[in-house]
Parts: structure tokens; C-alpha cells; sequence
């Protein structure tokens, strides 16, 4: 249903305009105003969709009118109605966007053709607005989804740039953004506590929230250039703590170091992990630069020494980690340290393996010595049994993640590849947390989960492409994508064309696919 304001100052040119409309368009609701002033009011309280505007009338012209209303609702469309055929006038109303004019007198069948075509846009519009306000509605549903994928991969995987930098303009960051990262340790039993804690970080911080896994959520936080780096963490680290109980017990927040860029987060994320060792002090956060330097993980290996150990046990290479713990425990044998000294900085080490596996989805007590050692020999020996109980849990966690669970997943991709996938999904599907998952996809198929997901849309818009009836923004909406630059950009990367230069070869019968994986094999 349309709804018609005609305005004339002359009462039998309303009238005969309402008869002819009502005859060749009855299902218009129709109202009138006698000039030009009248139409601004009415138009405002009536919202027509189409008005049919005299020129001359007393008061303000229909040209000043049409521009009056036009500021307070563009979407209203405008057929003038003039005996004045002058190009002076034709050039106004063009520029005031009018889309047609009728002259006096006009036949009938003309007026009912006019205002056709012109509804017949008005209606097409419509759908364009109802089409961009579904795709708006879907994309703020999608955006946290994007925002805890990417902080993810950030952390404990790898973007690829183009991926990066979409997913960076999807959420309005920038890679260029002086940043640091933040991990939020909870108490057990709380997963009710991410809505809370996250909606306290977004309201204190412009930042990116990752998903919960175990205890621990991770955070990207962006600099804000009016305050101190120490000022803008402490205020965010006591707006988290007050999500928290009378007892702040089990709660830490540990920080990491500022960088200035992106590619840097994973390294401010695991200072944010090593800061977070001790959770046990009075005061419930701590900066990395103000980790102790005695009988510290930090004077016991380098930043290269802990960043590599933080990668093995991530990646459940438990040969390296037990290597490189007993690496240690040489350098401290050679260099004469006490065996109380060494035993403390191997705690601390053993700890920090506790607590990454922590974050992985492996509740673990806190690993100690039962007894303090004699010698170097016992020393390993034991040292060596707590990080075999630590291995053992890590495999019994992951022991279901078969081949089986990889077919599983890929399955599921490929069925809901059109829709908003995320890793938070997936790993409800599979009972696995996020960050193994990604894990596995890299081990295992050797690409990223993204990757995937990309290539499976891709596919899948190849085969939409066969269908000339459908557009290529269709298309675009079918595999999974709210933007077709993005698409484009995408599926240029993928196969070496865009997708209407690969489309019309397709349909052509000349197509000429790049030697790609298929994620259908």
C-alpha cells in the first residue's frame, strides 16, 4: 500500500487528479493540501510515499516545498505538476531529485502511467532498504562473533593480511593502533561471569574481548592517546575486579607490554600470561615489567626461551618442553646454583605450564614438589614426573580429537558454511575448546580454520555462478558474505579473477580454474 499527497491551490485540479488515481491505482491512500505550506505540515504528519506537487501556488513554491521536505524525509518522491514547461524549471526540479513531471492539462492515462513508474520504483527502493536493514541487523549479530575470532587467531594462530585487514575494517581497528593485551583469570564455577566482565571491559575500553576458554578470557585493548598506558590499565583492571564478589579470590589480571601494532598482541598476550603466574597477592593485577627479577620465570630464561616454551606447550610438543626444562636445570647445576634456588625457579616455570593449560580448557591444581630434593638426580626425576603428569592430562583432554572429529568439523562447515560460522560454534559441535581447534585445523590439514571456511564459499559461489539468473550480490548473500567488495576482494585472492571475469568465462564455456585445494576433498 502507497500512500499519495496531492497539492494544487486549485481544488478542481485536486479533485480531478484524486478521481483519475483512485480509478487506475485503488488501492491508494490519498491525501490533499491547498499549498505549499499546508504540504509541509501534512507531509509531516502523514509520511506520503509519493507527492504530486503544483509549482505556482500563494505562499512558498512547490520547488521550496519539495526542498523542505525533502530535509526532513528523503525518501519521499516527487512528481511535479506545472503548465510552466521551461528548461529553468526542469533543472530545479532535478536537482531537488524529483523523479518526474506532469504537464497541465495531461491525459489520464498519462497521470495513471507516471505514477506508476514512479511507485514502481518507490517499491523497489523499499526492498533495497528493507534488504540493507536485514543485512545491517545480521552484521551486528556477526560482529561479536568476528570480534572473538579474531582476537583468537590473533593469539594463538595466524591471519593471513588479507583476512586481517577485512576482518580490522569490519571492526573499525587498525593494525597501525598502539595496543596491549590483558588476560582475566575467574574463579572456577563462573562462566556466567563473561557477560558481565566483558560488558564492563567494552564500556571502560575500546578494545576486542576473545572467548572464554577454561578459566581465562583474553583481551586486546587499544591505546588511548589522552592517558598514561599505567593509568588506562589500572582503571580497566578495577572495573573487571568489580564484577567480582566481597571475595576476590581466584581473580587476577594479568598485563602485558604496549606495542604498536597488531602483529605484536601475541607477544603482550603471553607477557599477560607470565604476569599472571602469581594470583595469590593482595592486589588482584599486575604489569609485566613488574614481574620480580629474583627467583622470577624472567631471570630463570629469556624472552626468546619463554616465548618458545609458551609455543611448545601450546602445540602439545611435550619433547621440546621437557627438553628445554632440562636444559635449565643444567644451566643451574653448572652454574652452582642451590638446589632450593633452582627448585624455586622451576616451580615458577611449572606453574606457568599449569596455567597456559589452564587456559587451554585443562583445569590442573597447581603443580609442586613432594619433598626437596637431595641432588641434581632426584631433582630431574622428579621435575620429569610432573611434567609427564602434565603431558598425560593434555593428551587424555584431547585423546577424542580423531580424525573422525576433523571430518566432523569439516562437515560442518561445509553444510553451514553460508552461515556466521565462528569457532565458539564449532566447538560446541565437538567438544573441544576454541584455540585447540585451530590447532588442529593447522596440524592436520594444514591450513587455517578461515582458510577453510573461505574456500568452501568460494566453492560453493563457483557453483551458484552456473545460474545466470542470479546476481552477483545474490551470490554474494547465499555463500555467506554481507559485503560483495569484500567478497570480491576475497574470491579475487583465491582464484586470480573476479568473480564477473571468472563468471562470464564460466558461462562462456572458457573458464580456466587456478590449481587450488579444494576443501570438497
Amino acid at each position: 500500500m502507497y500512500k499519495v499527497l496531492i497539492v494544487d491551490d486549485e481544488r478542481i485540479e485536486r479533485e480531478g487528479l484524486r478521481v483519475i488515481l483512485q480509478h487506475g491505482h485503488p488501492d491508494l491512500v490519498i491525501e490533499e493540501a491547498s499549498s505549499g505550506n499546508a504540504a509541509v505540515e501534512l507531509a509531516h504528519t502523514f509520511q506520503p510515499d509519493l507527492i504530486l506537487m503544483d509549482i505556482k501556488m500563494p505562499g512558498i513554491s512547490g520547488l521550496d516545498a519539495v526542498q523542505i521536505i525533502t530535509e526532513e524525509n528523503p525518501f519521499i518522491r516527487f512528481i511535479m505538476v506545472t503548465a510552466f514547461d521551461t528548461f529553468d524549471y526542469a533543472r530545479q526540479a532535478i536537482k531537488l531529485g524529483v523523479k518526474d513531471y506532469l504537464l497541465k492539462p495531461s491525459k489520464a492515462r498519462e497521470i495513471v502511467a507516471t505514477v506508476g513508474r514512479v511507485l514502481e520504483q518507490i517499491g523497489e527502493e523499499r526492498m533495497y532498504r528493507s534488504q540493507l536493514s536485514r543485512q545491517q541487523a545480521a552484521m551486528e549479530k556477526t560482529m561479536p562473533l568476528i570480534e572473538t575470532d579474531i582476537v583468537t587467531q590473533l593469539l594463538f594462530d595466524h591471519v593471513h593480511d588479507i583476512h586481517l585487514q577485512e576482518l580490522l575494517d569490519l571492526l573499525g581497528g587498525g593494525s597501525s593502533n598502539e595496543m596491549f593485551a590483558i588476560k582475566v583469570t575467574l574463579p572456577e564455577n563462573t562462566d556466567s561471569l563473561y557477560a558481565s566482565v566483558k560488558k564492563r571491559i567494552k564500556n571502560t575500553s575500546s578494545c576486542w574481548v576473545g572467548a572464554m576458554c577454561g578459566l581465562q578470557i583474553p583481551v586486546i585493548v587499544f591505546r588511548r592517546p589522552d592517558r598514561s598506558f599505567r593509568a588506562q590499565a589500572v582503571d580497566l583492571a578495577q572495573e573487571i575486579l568489580r564484577a567480582a564478589s566481597s571475595s576476590k579470590e581466584g581473580w587476577f589480571v594479568g598485563i602485558g607490554g604496549v606495542y604498536s601494532s597488531l602483529h605484536n598482541s601475541k607477544q603482550s598476550f603471553q607477557e599477560a600470561l607470565i604476569s599472571s603466574i602469581h594470583t595469590t597477592s593482595a592486589v588482584k593485577y599486575r604489569f609485566y615489567e613488574d614481574v620480580p627479577v629474583v627467583n622470577s620465570v624472567r631471570e630463570t630464561m629469556n624472552w626468546e626461551q619463554e616465548k618458545q616454551l609458551l609455543d611448545h606447550i601450546r602445540q602439545g610438543h611435550w619433547k621440546q618442553v621437557l627438553g628445554s626444562v632440562m636444559e635449565l636445570i643444567g644451566s643451574f647445576e653448572q652454574e652452582q646454583i642451590t638446589l632450593i634456588q633452582a627448585q624455586q625457579r622451576i616451580l615458577e616455570v611449572l606453574w606457568m605450564t599449569s596455567r597456559l593449560l589452564n587456559e587451554l580448557g585443562i583445569i590442573l591444581p597447581a603443580p609442586m614438589y613432594t619433598f626437596q630434593a637431595q641432588d641434581y638426580r632426584q631433582f630431574r626425576a622428579e621435575t620429569l614426573g610432573i611434567l609427564q603428569q602434565l603431558e598425560q592430562a593434555y593428551e587424555q583432554f584431547y585423546q577424542h580429537a580423531s580424525t573422525e572429529t576433523i571430518h566432523t568439523m569439516k562437515q560442518y562447515i561445509l553444510e553451514h558454511s553460508h552461515e556466521n560460522i565462528s569457532l565458539e560454534m564449532i566447538s560446541r559441535q565437538v567438544g573441544l575448546n576454541p584455540f585447540y581447534i585451530s590447532k588442529m585445523f593447522k596440524e592436520q590439514l594444514g591450513i587455517n580454520y578461515i582458510d577453510f571456511l573461505t574456500e568452501c564459499r568460494i566453492e560453493r559461489s563457483k557453483h551458484l555462478m552456473l545460474d545466470p539468473s542470479k546476481s552477483m550480490k545474490e551470490i554474494t548473500y547465499e555463500v555467506g558474505y554481507h559485503d560483495p567488495n569484500y567478497f570480491s576482494k576475497v574470491f579475487k585472492k583465491s582464484s586470480g579473477q573476479s568473480p564477473t571475469e571468472y563468471r562470464k568465462a564460466l558461462l562462456q564455456g572458457n573458464e580456466q580454474r587456478p590449481v587450488n585445494g579444494s576443501p570438497m576433498t
